[in-house]
């Protein structure tokens, strides 16, 4: 990883649209050669932030393109340093002809997400804004979108810093109490220490649960179906898609791979996997595909486990159950009610789900559907939740660990203010006060180039 202070000095330039032919293509310039870039591309420096029509110039004064140049001057930019945009046909030639220009006269080439990384070093967005500009980029759904743009705006890192900034002044007060023996401050029984430890882990806790609901946005849920050949494993996949993604037949073993299909359920993203059907067979790529299935089950959520409901769970869908990760949430999904005249409905027999459904007629499909996204605690309303990874709630859960630690260790100061800065710490690590080097370049090397 760069020095930081290397990447700053240096003037970027990267095509920042999608790749290939469009309407209009994107060139962005950041740094202290962008004036300097823009006088020799277009004879002179637009006026700051207006947009100009002007000609594209080449080295030998040949033409390249007309388009839109806007320039930025630091530090009212995106990035805090001078931009250059300039807005041409989209076409891959003459997106590549300006790239190519703006490295001819000083700049380099911008790594994944270097310009989003500038603005987070100077000071332009935190780290949990400067995640959400690309997960308002990746969004698969509208909510998703909408939960990302309110990260952007400054929602969760809000959230955050209201909770720290309680958390540093309880932080204080016990360190206070440390330093200053002789003042007979007797904080534990007064109760304040107690009181306030609880109501900071009580506004953790919600803000906790928006984060998790930004997170099944973001990362989605993945679903295996599961069971013997023929039981409607296909036909549940197609059900659920709306459409049909898996052929289906009434030949055992017509599946002989997992096969991966994206839905959304209330703007959910659920990953269904459909598999080869369990049984015993000589036919090698059969034996590959069940291999491939219990795989899948690995790093799934869900599991469905389909059946028959004329035929029940037998000792076959029993062995299979014995098979499954322990941790996997469970569904018994009982299919071709259509067939056996039974009404779509939910039971909870033994402490197990199942779901009965018609993945041909569509009956109880929404039941399950329901069903799944009880299963990942997901509310139905997304009003106020903001966007939030996975190492967002992994800092949450840390940070919630030492408020319980230091509630427990209520009697002894020493360990309550320590647990406390501990506290402070991975608080802070969600907005990138603390954040080393190595994890912001994981962070922005999986951005796009030109963002």
């Amino acid at each position: 990883m760069q020095n930081n202070n290397v990447v700053l000095i240096d003037t970027i330039a990267a095509i920042a649209t999608a790749s290939g032919a469009g309407g209009i293509g994107v060139v962005r310039v950041s740094g202290s050669l962008a004036q300097t870039i823009a006088n020799a591309i277009l004879g002179h420096c637009p006026a700051p932030r207006y947009a100009a029509y002007l000609d594209f110039k080449s080295g030998d004064n040949e033409l390249i393109d007309r388009g839109i140049a806007i320039f930025y001057p630091n530090p009212h930019s995106y990035t805090g340093e001078d931009v250059l945009e300039l807005q041409a046909h989209g076409g891959a030639a003459v997106m590549q002809l300006l790239l190519a220009r703006c490295i001819a006269l000083g700049a380099r080439q911008a790594e994944p997400g270097e310009f989003t990384r500038r603005a987070y070093l100077n000071n332009k967005m935190d780290l949990a804004q400067a995640e959400a500009v690309a997960d308002v980029i990746n969004a698969s759904t509208a909510e998703a979108a909408r939960s990302a743009m309110r990260s952007l705006s400054g929602d969760f890192s809000n959230s955050i810093n209201t909770v720290l900034a309680k958390l540093i002044d309880l932080r204080l007060y016990v360190e206070a109490c440390l330093d200053f023996p002789e003042e007979d401050i007797d904080f534990i029984t007064q109760g304040k220490v107690a009181l306030k430890l609880d109501n900071i882990s009580k506004e953790l806790n919600s803000v906790f649960a928006k984060a998790k609901q930004g997170s099944l946005l973001r990362e989605g849920v993945q679903v295996v179906l599961i069971g013997q050949p023929n039981v409607g494993k296909s036909s549940l996949m197609n059900a659920l898609a709306g459409e049909d993604i898996v052929i289906v037949t009434a030949i055992a073993g017509t599946t002989r791979d997992t096969i991966k299909n994206e839905i959304q359920i209330s703007g959910v993203p659920l990953h269904i996997i459909d598999t080869a059907g369990l049984r015993e067979t000589e036919d090698e790529v059969e034996k590959f595909g069940i291999a491939r299935t219990f795989r899948a089950l690995e790093t799934a959520h869900i599991a469905l486990l389909l059946l028959d409901v004329k035929h029940g769970i037998t000792d076959k869908e029993k062995s299979i159950l014995g098979r499954l990760p322990h941790e996997i949430a469970k569904i018994w999904v009982h299919n071709k009610i259509d067939v056996s005249q039974e009404p779509a409905t939910i039971a909870e027999i033994d402490n197990q789900t199942h779901v009965y459904l018609s993945a041909k007629t569509g009956a109880g499909l929404d039941i399950l559907k329901q069903q799944l996204l009880k299963l990942v605690g997901y509310q139905a309303s997304t009003e106020g939740v903001f966007m939030a990874r996975t190492r967002h709630l992994l800092a949450l859960n840390q940070v919630s660990d030492h408020l319980k630690n230091a509630t427990l260790q209520i009697n002894a100061a020493e360990l309550v203010a320590e647990e406390l800065r501990l506290a402070q710490i991975g608080l802070s690590s969600i907005t990138g006060e603390f954040t080393p080097d190595d994890l912001l370049g994981e962070i922005f090397s999986k951005f796009c180039i030109g963002k």
